[in-house]
């Protein structure tokens, strides 16, 4: 960004020269002919000569800007992804959660349901084994989740690995 600052700089400052030649010649010519006549040939070679100079400047400025366009639009897209990978990462842990909510929400009431049998002293099969299937599907969730977790962090990992591996 400083080359294309400095590069204005130049091109400005030159273009003020021009300006300021063309009026010096303007005042001290007469206006009786063509522009190239009245023009000594030296001055008119040196006046070609910096036009040629301002315009290459130009043209560098302009593919320099374009550069960085591209640049700053490949940089855009690429923080794009990265934040639709982490809306997509944040609505699944969110999912899990809830998952886990509700697997913890069941197990509590199926615990105060034997919890209240046991204090009445019946004890039923039945809600025993359902106590333990839903225990059972809360650790599978709890599970699942930390085996996301991990998926996530090995995700995580792997370009960090492959770009040492190729420094």
């Amino acid at each position: 960004m400083q080359d294309i600052a400095e590069l204005e700089r130049r091109i400005t400052a030159a273009l003020e020269r021009i300006g300021r030649g063309v009026e010096a010649l303007g005042a001290a010519v007469p206006v009786a002919g063509p522009p190239s006549a009245m023009l000594p040939e030296s001055d008119f070679a040196l006046l070609n000569e910096a036009l040629d100079e301002e315009r290459m400047l130009n043209a560098q400025l302009n593919e320099r800007l374009r550069v960085v366009h591209q640049k700053d639009s490949a940089d855009k897209t690429a923080l794009t992804e990265q934040v639709a990978a982490l809306n997509a990462q944040l609505a699944a842990q969110s999912d899990e959660l809830a998952r886990l909510r509700d697997t913890v929400q069941a197990l509590n009431g199926e615990l105060d349901d034997l919890r209240g049998l046991a204090e009445r002293g019946v004890t039923e099969p039945e809600h025993i084994n359902q106590a333990m299937l839903i225990e059972l599907q809360a650790l599978r969730a709890a599970r699942a989740s930390e085996a996301e977790e991990l998926a996530e962090i090995v995700a995580a990992l792997n370009p960090l690995i492959e770009e040492a591996a190729h420094a």
